[in-house]
């Protein structure tokens, strides 16, 4: 292998682990690390980030770029990280002690934007022009990527579908469950692993997870996930009226639930202004390690060419 390789490393922030993944020429992975995130503790968070490019790259004997995806975003106004989900980053210009702590520039981005971004490029949508990437887990997240690079928006908000209320609701789903956010019908707490449990427990089905939800064959399980998909369909609706993507990618725990990527676009149908719907409706390709891919492809492969050649100047 070529020592003028580009090399883009990729850093997935999350509430239990910080993981690190290097790829090389054409989305190639080279080498993958991964540690425990010292929660609520920012200076060992910076430390543990820095540790992880540098052991990657000690190991591959070289230097690269480097992109970051976290539960939130920098904001424009302050230059500081908000809306984050690991709170002890809020307020703090995490993306520029990271460059400090490296020596070199870093890219940021929402880890929803990140996975989007994966998927774009060389996962279930690549090729699309518009790629709406949706995270259904212990939240929902959502990310846009628009001919091959993330949708920050002014207010470094675009995506953030799951603080808009569910659309058309209907006279039982007023005034919604309260959301972490201060607001009543988010459309989080439906879609939302919590969201989905908590409805089925209100319809009577005792405590379950949403796996055992989706795997039980009783009617009372099958009517909550009907009123589920029901759900994600008019949410998906929502998108579609309003950015029109040529592909919705789903991730996160839930997708992994078969019933979520069969019967499109007839779940859309009802609710999207068009005569014709022939947007996709797939499941991610690369699966949980779509986060810390889209991370690295934060750098093009001729800036991270150009980050190579500039790392080693600085070396």
């Amino acid at each position: 292998m070529s020592t003028q390789e580009p090399l883009r490393l990729g850093v997935d922030l999350g509430g239990s682990k910080i993981e690190v993944i290097a790829l090389g020429a054409g989305g190639r992975e080279l080498a993958r690390r991964r540690v425990a995130t010292p929660r609520d503790d920012y200076a060992g968070t910076v430390h543990a980030v820095a540790g992880l490019v540098a052991g990657v790259e000690s190991e591959l004997g070289r230097r690269g770029s480097v992109g970051i995806g976290i539960p939130g975003a920098i904001s424009p106004a302050t230059g500081t990280v908000k809306n984050a989900k690991s709170t002890w980053l809020i307020g703090r210009p995490f993306d520029r002690d990271v460059a400090a702590a490296l020596g070199r520039p870093v890219r940021l981005a929402n880890d929803a934007n990140c996975f989007a971004l994966s998927e774009a490029q060389d996962g279930a949508a690549a090729g699309a022009e518009i790629v709406f990437g949706v995270i259904l887990g212990t939240g929902v997240g959502g990310g846009i990527v628009v001919h091959g690079r993330p949708l920050v928006g002014r207010n470094a908000i675009a995506g953030e579908w799951g603080h808009n209320p569910l659309p058309w609701p209907r006279d039982d789903e007023r005034p919604g469950p309260l959301c972490y956010c201060g607001r009543n019908g988010c459309i989080e707490t439906f879609l939302s692993g919590p969201g989905l449990a908590r409805d089925h427990a209100l319809a009577g089905g005792g405590d379950r997870t949403a796996d055992q939800i989706a795997a039980a064959e009783d009617t009372v399980a099958q009517a909550t996930m009907s009123r589920y998909l029901n759900r994600l369909g008019r949410a998906l609706a929502h998108v579609v009226n309003i950015l029109d993507p040529d592909v919705i990618v789903l991730g996160g725990g839930l997708s992994n639930i078969d019933s979520l990527t069969q019967g499109w676009p007839d779940r859309l149908a009802p609710y999207v202004f068009s005569d014709r719907i022939d947007t996709r409706v797939v499941r991610a390709a690369h699966g949980d390690s779509s986060g810390v891919r889209g991370a690295a492809w934060l750098w093009r492969e001729d800036e991270a060419a150009t980050a190579l050649r500039d790392a080693r100047a600085g070396a």
